[in-house]
């Protein structure tokens, strides 16, 4: 299971929203750089980073701090927030991002997110955000009537390097991933599905690897990181254990 950091951008800031809600941010640095490089520094293999400005605008906003991370770091970077435009993915691609997100254009326009995986493969992900387990967007402001299942399974055969579905209700709220639903996105499709909302200890992870069912390819960590809940050496180990390595009894 690959682990993700996550950097989220608000006004050039390291920010952690509650449950999505812009006026409920902690801002824990004021350096997207340096804090990247923190994370590449622990042993992580990737970063996940969101311009959450850039999600309610609907173009980049924190393209500075973006930059700043990708010039601090050598470990790839996926971006969501705001890209809603082939133009706009071509363009963080060319900059360095390793992988966009998409995620309110995959519920207004899925037919750009099938040119887009098709033009730049594996290099294109759809996030699900999910509120009660309907596809939220435009910064999680407005929440549709498409089921997260229902989404994932427009993208099935169309090259989507992978699903990150988050939890809205669990976001920044430390109270563990709601492993059901999840479990359910990964389980009907063939995508790697990462996980994402809730994340507070590192028993969340030995619990995402313990489901039956269709292995979960990643977590995303996020406050629990921050306030040094989740120990990322720790984590880090329980992550690449193989599931099969239990103690006898």
């Amino acid at each position: 299971m690959i682990l993700y950091p996550a950097i989220d951008l608000k006004g050039g800031q390291c920010v952690r929203l509650l449950h999505g809600e812009m006026d409920k941010a902690t801002v824990f640095s004021d350096s997207p750089g340096d804090q990247a490089a923190a994370f590449a520094g622990a042993g992580f293999q990737w970063l996940h980073v969101v311009d959450l400005d850039g999600a309610f605008e609907g173009r980049a906003v924190n393209e500075p701090a973006v930059k700043a991370i990708l010039n601090k770091v050598s470990i790839p970077v996926q971006l969501g927030g705001g890209v809603r435009t082939l133009h706009a993915i071509h363009t963080w691609l060319e900059a360095g991002v390793s992988r966009v997100i998409l995620g309110t254009v995959a519920l207004s326009d899925p037919s750009l997110v099938v040119k887009a995986a098709a033009a730049f493969p594996e290099q294109v992900a759809v996030g699900l955000d999910l509120r009660d387990g309907k596809v939220a967007v435009k910064g999680w402001v407005e929440t549709s009537d498409v089921t997260g299942v229902d989404l994932a399974r427009r993208f099935e055969d169309a090259g989507v390097a992978a699903l990150i579905v988050t939890d809205i209700g669990r976001d920044g709220a430390m109270t563990g991933p709601n492993v059901d639903v999840i479990g359910q996105v990964a389980d009907a499709v063939s995508i790697p599905t990462i996980a994402s909302g809730g994340m507070s200890a590192v028993a969340d992870i030995t619990a995402l690897k313990a489901r039956k069912g269709t292995p979960i390819a990643g977590a995303i960590l996020g406050r629990a990181l921050y306030e040094k809940a989740i120990d990322p050496a720790e984590a880090l180990t329980v992550a690449r254990r193989p599931p099969s390595s239990k103690t006898a009894a």
